[in-house]
């Protein structure tokens, strides 16, 4: 499958952990990247600053789906479902009284 030029599903919808240029942290679930361009396309594309994460990820139906929408979607989904599970309050440290 190609990438559907102008998409960024796949630079808005998961996290990404890696530093990215002007990301020095990586990007939250859910925020544009800023290498984003106008157009939806990726400022980095080719380039040796690009993250490993970003060259690995390759477009296919299940990640993509039909258009644009449904790859947000699926996206998204697919960040909530790996997400690390939050700490359970009794494994959070409280200082003494």
């Amino acid at each position: 499958m190609a990438c559907r030029a102008g998409c960024a599903a796949c630079c808005i919808a998961p996290s990404i952990s890696s530093p990215i240029p002007g990301m020095g942290d990586g990007k939250p679930a859910g925020v544009r990247c800023v290498q984003l361009t106008p157009d939806n396309r990726c400022g980095l594309f080719g380039r040796p600053e690009r993250p490993p994460v970003c060259t690995r990820l390759q477009p296919s139906l299940d990640m993509c789906g039909h258009d644009e929408r449904e790859a947000l979607e699926l996206l998204s989904l697919m960040e909530h479902a790996t997400r690390p599970p939050l700490p359970s309050p009794r494994a959070v440290a409280r200082p003494c009284p």
